[in-house]
């Protein structure tokens, strides 16, 4: 995951050396200190700081480490929330399941269907894409995000200072999308696109006559008690508690640290806008591998999964990624990454242990290592 095309998945490394914080919280002090260590490891390499909460069955642990603040060297929370990014997927994802689940729309169905004329043109063709094709990324259709135009727009320093506020509606996004040709013919390869997930919440929307944020809201938020967690829509603040978020906005990894905190979020709509908190997201994917957010049938096909080119022992099923670990245990989730802040939420398949945790930073930090540390024992 990298800054220059945010919100995007990966189950590699996510991407001004700080003191270090104690643990927020301790229980059974020797039984983490693997994952201590990799949090540590990470402010080393120059992630301004971490917050990370761990649930394993009744349990749960949370450690901080490095600062939520440069300027004023405050450390980061436990209960920091922060921008989750492609995160947001899952939970998009979950709600068209849900739909699915209640006969208003079948996966099979396609998106001319659901949204006659978006999808055409250029070699477009939304009549041979379906809804599944969306949600595991086998559409074809190009990622808005790498458009060179858009990424110096609102990833690099000079563009983003500038634009930084500007409103942007799914209906423009996917027009920058769809100025490009497909990246292939629908259902004969993958690529990640968060095209199609600004899609997925247009239908939404169609489909339920509501915001994907509403739904979202309606449907998983409130019977969770996700207290941390929402939808900002174009609210360009973060609420408190939270740490600042900090990007190099450049195509390297060296240069000039910049503040990023504040930024109009309709940049990322459905693909990545949300904003949580590591409790909250333990709660949803465990939630959800246990089978509370979604029926039988539903749950298989979002962990139905195709190869992702790239990442060995992954697969990609409806934005939830099944990933085999060192010592083979696998874990189902997603990453996320928007400016200044990289994220990954990962449970076991019965949901019983639960990960997330945040770097406050997008040029550095090992986030692979984390999540090995956390269910490997490093």
């Amino acid at each position: 995951m990298t800054v220059r095309t945010t919100v995007v998945v990966g189950a590699t490394a996510v991407a001004l050396a700080t003191g270090l914080a104690a643990p927020a919280m301790a229980a059974g002090s020797d039984t983490h200190a693997a994952t201590r260590q990799a949090v540590r490891a990470a402010v080393q390499d120059g992630v301004p700081g971490v917050t990370l909460t761990a649930r394993d069955g009744r349990s749960t642990w949370s450690t901080t480490a490095g600062v939520g603040n440069l300027r004023t060297r405050a450390p980061r929370t436990a209960d920091d929330r922060y921008r989750v990014g492609s995160i947001t997927k899952t939970f998009v994802s979950t709600v068209l399941l849900q739909l699915e689940a209640e006969g208003r729309l079948s996966l099979h169905g396609t998106v001319e269907k659901w949204l006659p004329g978006v999808v055409r043109g250029n070699g477009h063709d939304g009549s041979r894409i379906t809804l599944r094709q969306l949600l595991n990324h086998t559409s074809g259709i190009f990622n808005y995000t790498a458009d060179e135009t858009f990424g110096r727009t609102y990833f690099l320093k000079d563009g983003f200072f500038k634009h930084r506020y500007d409103t942007q509606s799914p209906g423009q996004l996917v027009a920058v999308a769809l100025a490009h040709q497909p990246d292939f013919a629908p259902g004969t390869s993958w690529n990640y696109s968060n095209t199609n997930y600004v899609l997925a919440g247009m239908v939404v929307q169609k489909v339920t006559g509501r915001s994907y944020g509403e739904e979202i809201r309606h449907r998983i938020i409130d019977p969770l008690h996700l207290s941390a967690t929402s939808v900002p829509g174009t609210r360009v603040t973060v609420p408190r508690p939270s740490s600042r978020a900090y990007s190099k906005l450049a195509e390297t990894a060296t240069g000039p640290t910049y503040d990023v905190t504040e930024l109009n979020p309709s940049l990322a709509s459905s693909a990545g806008e949300m904003i949580s908190d590591s409790a909250d997201l333990d709660r949803f994917y465990s939630a959800l591998l246990k089978g509370r957010l979604l029926p039988p049938k539903q749950l298989k096909e979002m962990k139905t999964t195709v190869p992702v080119e790239g990442i060995p022992n992954a697969g990609y099923g409806l934005a939830l990624m099944d990933r085999k670990l060192s010592c083979g245990v696998h874990v189902w989730g997603h990453n996320g990454g928007i400016h200044g802040s990289s994220s990954v939420a990962v449970t076991t398949a019965d949901g019983r242990h639960s990960l997330a945790f945040n770097f406050n930073g997008d040029w550095s930090g090992d986030a692979d290592a984390v999540v090995e540390a956390e269910f490997c024992g490093g």
